[in-house]
């Protein structure tokens, strides 16, 4: 267990190995984001949360999940700051696999995923309870799609 902090300020404090972050430890940025969770050699691995400051405008202020070579994978929880979240699968960094994506506005997609987009067999559920069941492509309808 120990802390290191980089010229930039950064620092972590957590456990290493062969000088380099291994195990449990947390990241901390200057700017208020943090990383706590789980490293392998240097890089994020397995489960951790990413985590923005309050009252900040990111495009995602918290994900929670595995990772991988400092990207997301495996199963995850992706909240963007306008209050979209997905619930599912990730392959590098993307949506891949089964998942759930839920937008603020009252659409939830259920289905399965191909690098971030909406392809394979899925139900895209309206807020008025309208919904589209079948094959999307590409985060569109595709082939047998029904409206219902």
């Amino acid at each position: 267990m120990g802390t290191f902090t980089w010229a930039s300020g950064a620092r972590y404090h957590g456990e290493w190995k062969d000088d380099k972050r291994n195990g449990s430890g947390t990241y901390y940025w200057l700017d208020g984001r943090k990383y706590e969770g789980k490293w392998r050699n240097g890089d994020y691995h397995g489960w951790g949360v990413y985590s923005w400051p309050d009252g900040r405008r990111y495009e995602v202020p918290v994900m929670r999940g595995e990772w991988k070579e400092d990207k997301k994978n495996g199963k995850g929880v992706f909240m963007w700051a306008n209050g979209d979240r997905y619930e599912g699968e990730w392959k590098d960094d993307k949506p891949n696999g089964r998942g759930v994506k839920r937008w603020a506005k009252g659409d939830r997609y259920e289905g399965e995923w191909k690098d971030g987009k909406q392809s394979g067999r899925g139900k895209l559920v309206h807020p008025d309870g309208r919904s589209e069941d079948g094959s999307w492509e590409n985060d569109l309808p595709h082939g047998g799609t029904c409206l219902l």
